[in-house]
């Protein structure tokens, strides 16, 4: 199976780079590429990618604010970050928005083409060193754990596949229910945990 991906970026020349290698890679399809967010914002929803590739420093809207409204209509839809940025403010907020990944654009060819599947898969990429700073920040962070407490035993069921690192249509397959039920639980899940991205539902669940 194919995975679907957009790009989003406004320099010109990386945006061909990444096209190019894209095309070349076996089971990716390039559906799109856009070169800002608020075409992103209009024909992503249209299309549906398994994955979008983002940048952050978009004309306009910044890419994790775009990030942050396409997740809300189509929660299935992986983002992974593709920045110059390694500060912890755009790594956060990022996140935040409910990108699942975030690697810096000196990121060889094949580790970026790793990092499309893995976040295809469920897994969140990143440098060695800016996991570390995720790990910091929500060991920090206490609260909501108690809000686990308000979830059914489906939406516990979905998020424990979640935590095991299962793509949503393999957790569709292993629970027996159809994709829009985990969409529906995906929804649902971030409301009552008061989250938006796939790693803050996942690290309060692990420490709930």
């Amino acid at each position: 199976m194919q995975i679907k991906v957009v790009i989003v970026d406004d320099d010109e020349e990386i945006r061909a780079s990444l096209a190019a290698l894209i095309r070349r890679a076996p089971n990716l399809k390039l559906i799109g590429d856009y070169a800002n967010a608020e075409i992103a914002l209009k024909e992503i929803p249209r299309h549906v990618p398994d994955v979008v590739i983002m940048d952050i420093n978009l004309p306009g809207m910044k890419g994790f604010e775009c990030v942050r409204q396409l997740k809300s209509s189509r929660p299935e839809v992986q983002f992974l970050m593709l920045t110059v940025y390694e500060d912890s403010d755009s790594l956060f907020n990022s996140l935040k928005a409910g990108a699942s990944g975030y690697l810096l654009k000196r990121t060889a060819s094949a580790k970026l083409l790793e990092a499309i599947r893995d976040v295809h898969t469920g897994g969140s990429p990143m440098t060695p060193q800016l996991a570390r700073r995720v790990v910091q920040f929500f060991s920090k962070s206490s609260d909501g754990v108690s809000s686990l407490s308000q979830l059914t035993p489906g939406e516990r069921e979905f998020l424990s596949q979640l935590a095991n690192g299962y793509a949503y249509k393999e957790i569709a397959d292993r629970m027996k229910i159809s994709i829009d039920t985990v969409r529906s639980y995906v929804r649902t899940v971030y409301e009552k945990l008061h989250v938006h991205s796939r790693t803050e539902a996942v690290v309060k669940y692990l420490r709930g």
